[in-house]
């Protein structure tokens, strides 16, 4: 089990922590973007190296953690 304690920030140092939260903000929301745009790449790929019988053994993988990738990026 673990538990959270809110810590409190002094006043003079809330810009800083401000700052800090915008910036993570915006890297989880480019590495979620960077992760469907990925898995969009991968589904193509996928799909279009399976239209062979031979790809189909790399293809559907592909394809398949492509669509892993888009839903992980999505939620």
């Amino acid at each position: 089990m673990t538990t959270q304690t809110k810590q409190s920030i002094p006043w003079y140092l809330w810009p800083f922590a401000a700052i800090w939260k915008l910036l993570s903000v915006i890297v989880e929301m480019t590495g979620r973007f960077v992760a469907m745009v990925l898995g969009i790449v991968f589904i193509i790929v996928g799909v279009i190296v399976s239209l062979t019988i031979v790809g189909a053994i790399v293809g559907i993988p592909l394809a398949l953690v492509g669509l892993l990738l888009l839903l992980r990026g999505m939620f």
